[in-house]
């Protein structure tokens, strides 16, 4: 029997499934790769043209619920996007496995598996990480997007043009959902370093347990399931560029270790004494007032002029109106070619309400919609219906009559109820991270009880 041509990198915290599937798949594929830790993708993503990840979903005694699985499957997705991922869990969480779909899984399958099940699952993700890699090689190199034609947001793209060609840091600052991941990895991809890792870390749901570590890297010994010498997010951006999403949720005493980075351009991994050469470009965003947050004595004052060389604020959708229907034309294509439909058009008056939606989740909300009126939409006509727009709060109203603190709250709390007051849904819909919703919760003083 021949083997197929194929990596298969399987992630799981217990031995014996490691190596029970390596004796299995090792005849049927050329590679195997097993590791005890999902805090190695990084690297092994960086080493290795992996075809197909299987990802276990749970990793820490106590914690079922398929979190962590989720955790790393967007962070395989985003670091090596025509890496196929199937997930699997023991305990037969269903609910978890298809919000993981959702989230780009190729499949699930329980364990324990039926052999030749997961042989053939794999070998047709493996299929279609051909297909998308030939898909991929066939686009452009840089990415598409669209940028608008309102005068905020020319003017923030053309200072990115302008810094990009420079190694300043550069602090994003923008509402969630205004696209500031977009538009870090655009300054990343107009820069000298275009052909070097972009590396994403999402600092907002990254536990300060696990802070040094993730960041840092790690010795062999270091601590208890230290068994290997771990480069952290840093290393692994060398010659590149590192995002930092989500900096103005670092605890204050973790900003220091990060300041320290940043003025030597050095990294020290934990468990180890001497500190390795950088040479990392650095980008960072939050949702927050930084300058605010200094006053209160919640950020650094140091850390903060370190991260703002230069300083881009990107508008929020309602203050874009003359973006607004060419930005859902743009996703509208992006999700066509997605789903593979054809020829789907904008009913009139969904449209004319898309223009008067407050967008309170901005661009993220606007793509969340259209996913899903291309997915539910049973024609070729996408109606209010089909983006769930029947409830419309006129941008102008909100701006006249209606604080848009009071705009939140409600939106907040209509989702929470529709959700039954289940936080990672909510957050998910509204496109936010739990902690970010959890402040807002608190902010606004909304009674839940999950």
């Amino acid at each position: 029997m021949k083997k197929m041509q194929a990596q298969i990198l399987i992630i799981d915290d217990q031995e014996d499934i490691l190596l029970s599937a390596k004796l299995l798949l090792k005849k049927h594929f050329e590679t195997i790769l097993t590791v005890s830790s999902p805090k190695k993708i990084v690297q092994l993503l960086a080493d290795n043209p992996i075809d197909v990840v299987l990802l276990d979903m749970n990793y820490r005694i106590g914690f079922e619920d398929g979190r962590e699985g989720i955790h790393w499957l967007k962070e395989i997705k985003t670091l090596s996007p025509n890496t196929i991922v199937i997930l699997m869990t023991a305990f037969g969480k269903v609910e978890t496995a298809v919000e993981g779909l959702k989230s780009g899984a190729f499949d699930y399958i329980m364990k324990p598996w039926d052999n030749e099940q997961l042989i053939s699952l794999l070998q047709n993700a493996v299929l279609k990480s051909r297909k998308e890699t030939k898909k991929s090689e066939a686009l452009p190199k840089n990415k598409v997007i669209f940028t608008g034609s309102s005068a905020a947001i020319k003017q923030a793209y053309a200072i990115a043009e302008k810094v990009a060609r420079t190694d300043a840091n550069v602090l994003v600052l923008g509402e969630n959902g205004t696209g500031k991941y977009v538009f870090a990895e655009y300054i990343h991809q107009n820069s000298n370093r275009k052909d070097k890792p972009f590396i994403h870390v999402d600092l907002g749901s990254l536990n300060e347990n696990i802070f040094e570590s993730e960041l840092f890297g790690y010795a062999k010994g270091a601590f208890t399931d230290a068994k290997t010498d771990t480069p952290g997010r840093f290393e692994a951006a060398q010659n590149g560029t590192i995002f930092l999403d989500e900096i103005g949720n670092i605890p204050l005493h973790l900003q220091s270790k990060l300041l320290h980075i940043i003025q030597n351009k050095t990294v020290t991994r934990l468990g180890e004494a001497k500190p390795r050469p950088l040479d990392v470009r650095i980008i960072t965003a939050t949702n927050l007032d930084l300058k605010q947050e200094v006053a209160f004595k919640n950020f650094r004052e140091d850390l903060f002029y370190r991260i703002n060389t230069m300083e881009i604020l990107l508008p929020p959708l309602r203050n874009r109106k003359e973006d607004i229907i060419p930005m859902a034309d743009f996703l509208l294509t992006q999700m066509m070619a997605k789903y593979n439909r054809e020829c789907i058009t904008f009913a009139e008056k969904a449209l004319q309400n898309i223009e008067k939606h407050a967008w309170n989740g901005n661009i993220r909300e606007m793509e969340n919609r259209i996913e899903r009126a291309v997915i539910l939409c049973e024609n070729s006509t996408i109606t209010t219906t089909d983006l769930d727009l029947t409830v419309i709060v006129p941008v102008e109203t909100a701006a006249e009559e209606i604080q848009l603190s009071d705009i939140e709250k409600a939106t907040i709390e209509k989702i929470l109820a529709k959700h039954h007051n289940n936080i990672s849904k909510t957050a998910e819909e509204l496109g936010l991270s739990r902690a970010a919703l959890y402040r807002r919760i608190e902010k606004f003083k909304i009674d839940v009880k999950e």
